[in-house]
């Protein structure tokens, strides 16, 4: 009998043959795996039968459902735009998500960016490098800075990031607000979740945004000028998600204008960002590459939750992470208990790893 396709791709260039390994063990060899990059997912994917990563270039979706081959997505991204489109949506594709496996880090990369800009350290460490020609160069200079202690924060989706972030910025802020369109099982760090309707409230009561949630068709350009408007004057707002929640032509007036005090992110609208971009020159403004998963060990972390997938699938038992329902629309698996989440159970699979530069090649990433 001839095996069925499984295409595998988490980056630029193949996976690492000891992943490969401990997914054809899960499998117990009874795939043909395809490990390609990105340069070759898309072609890849109208024979596949399974999928295991994330596809950073354009595919035909509509082409794949049609062949009727491709029966379980398990993407290795949170964000699930990049798949999520109407025909797949309506598909009778098994689709799962990475959602929690990088919570950590993206959480505390959000963290970090907030601190620095609040500390002014693009003024003190980047601004006064750019100048090493002036004779002033290693002279101290001081301006104000911001304490985060005592702020109001609000997080706009509290799913795997948000309430990870809502855990390690909770020793700072004074008071944590939290928007979602699944208001369900609030942390007890966080004061008050409230549902998506109420995020100009929020917004009027918070001096930090935190933006997690996911980019769909309800989400695209949530941060347009009128909305930016109604955050307070002077706030400051962190885009951990997708870029493309934020409006940038607004983004860059509210900047200007000083209506909105500051901007951190690691993702741009569009991405990368244009070099002629106003925002690269903001002082106001802390932008990352989108690195924030960067981890060395992120792609065995991701082979946990397949793996663990995978034993689930070939039991028929429930999947971590299933798109079920109105979760299949949003983005992200349901948080009423109908679906097993990583977050909750990562801790049980999840090894963590030491950071070792020679098993980790970090040039490829």
């Amino acid at each position: 009998m001839t095996k069925k396709n499984l295409v595998v791709c988490f980056r630029a260039a193949p996976v690492e043959d000891r992943l490969i390994k401990r997914i054809d063990d899960a499998w117990s060899s009874e795939l043909n795996i395809i490990n390609v990059g990105q340069s070759d997912v898309a072609e890849a994917l109208l024979d596949a039968d399974y999928f295991c990563g994330h596809a950073k270039v354009p595919v035909d979706w509509d082409q794949v459902v049609a062949r009727g081959r491709l029966r379980w997505i398990q993407s290795s991204a949170a964000g699930m735009d990049w798949c999520l489109k109407p025909s797949t949506i309506q598909s009778n594709i098994t689709i799962t998500t990475a959602a929690g496996v990088l919570s950590d880090q993206v959480a505390e990369h959000g963290l970090a960016l907030i601190l620095a800009w609040g500390r002014n350290l693009r003024s003190f460490v980047y601004d006064a490098r750019v100048q090493e020609g002036n004779p002033d160069y290693r002279k101290f200079k001081r301006k104000p800075t911001f304490d985060l202690v005592g702020k109001t924060v609000g997080i706009v989706g509290l799913g795997g990031v948000g309430r990870r972030f809502s855990e390690v910025v909770a020793p700072f802020a004074g008071r944590i607000l939290a928007v979602d369109l699944y208001p369900e099982n609030k942390p007890s760090q966080v004061d008050a979740l409230w549902p998506a309707d109420r995020l100009d409230d929020m917004l009027a009561e918070s001096d930090v945004v935190f933006l997690s949630a996911p980019l769909n068709e309800e989400t695209r350009g949530l941060f347009n000028a009128k909305r930016l408007a109604k955050m307070k004057r002077g706030a400051l707002l962190a885009n951990l998600a997708r870029g493309p929640l934020v409006d940038s032509d607004a983004l860059v007036a509210a900047l200007r204008t000083r209506a909105l005090g500051g901007f951190v992110c690691d993702v741009t609208n569009p991405e990368p960002l244009p070099v002629d971009s106003p925002l690269w020159d903001m002082e106001n403004v802390l932008i990352t590459p989108h690195v924030a998963g960067q981890i060395g060990w992120r792609f065995d972390d991701i082979c946990d939750i397949y793996c663990e997938n995978v034993r689930r699938y070939r039991a028929n038992e429930p999947l971590i992470n299933e798109l079920q329902g109105r979760g299949r629309d949003w983005g992200f698996p349901l948080r009423d208990g109908s679906t097993t989440l990583w977050i909750d159970v990562k801790k049980k699979y999840s090894t963590r790893r030491p950071l070792n530069r020679e098993t980790y090649d970090f040039s490829a990433f």
